[in-house]
C-alpha cells in the first residue's frame, strides 16, 4: 500500500502466480479470435499464470459469450475471466445489437457474480481494424484480468 497525502492507496499488482483464468472466445471471426487468444495467453504466461491454470472455452459468437462466462463465474473455479472475439460492422443494424448486447451481458455477469471479466470483444468497422488490434487487445485483457483478480483479493484481506 502506498500513502499519498494521507490517503491509503492500494497499488496495482500484476503478478499472475497462483491465479486461475478462464477465457471465452467467439469462433465467429476466427482469424481475429486466434490473434486475440495468442497475445492473451502469451501475456498471461509472461505475468506468471501457469498454462494449466488457463482454461479456454469457445462459443459460436459474441452473443453467446455472456452465458458461458456466467457458468464459469458461478463455478467458483476462476479468479478472473476474459472474453475474446470480434464484432465487425456490416451493412445492417445487427452490428449495434450484437456489440451492445454482448457488452451489456458481460458487464451484468461481472457485477452479478463478483468475478472480474476483461472484455476483449472488439467492435470494429472492418476486418483489417480487428486484425490490427488483436495482438494488443488480447495482452491488455490478460493484464487487466490479473490486476482485477489481485485487487479483489487485496480488498477481501482489508
Amino acid at each position: 500500500m502506498a500513502r499519498s497525502n494521507d490517503i491509503v492507496e492500494l497499488e496495482p499488482a500484476h503478478g499472475g502466480a497462483g491465479l486461475r483464468i478462464g477465457i471465452v472466445m467467439s469462433r465467429f471471426n476466427p482469424e481475429v479470435g486466434e490473434g486475440l487468444l495468442a497475445s492473451c495467453k502469451a501475456a498471461l504466461v509472461k505475468e506468471g499464470v501457469r498454462a494449466p491454470d488457463i482454461h479456454l472455452v469457445t462459443v459460436p459468437g459474441a452473443l453467446e459469450a455472456p452465458l458461458a462466462l456466467q457458468k464459469m463465474a458461478n463455478s467458483g473455479k476462476y479468479d478472473a475471466l476474459i472474453a475474446l472475439g470480434a464484432v465487425v460492422r456490416g451493412e445492417t443494424y445487427h452490428f449495434e445489437v450484437v456489440a451492445n448486447e454482448s457488452a451489456k451481458g458481460i458487464t451484468a455477469v461481472m457485477l452479478d457474480t463478483g468475478v472480474p471479466i476483461a472484455n476483449g470483444i472488439l467492435t470494429t468497422e472492418d476486418d483489417d481494424q480487428a486484425l490490427a488490434r488483436a495482438g494488443q487487445k488480447g495482452a491488455e485483457c490478460a493484464r487487466a484480468a490479473i490486476e482485477m483478480a489481485n485487487l479483489l483479493r487485496k480488498l477481501d484481506e482489508d
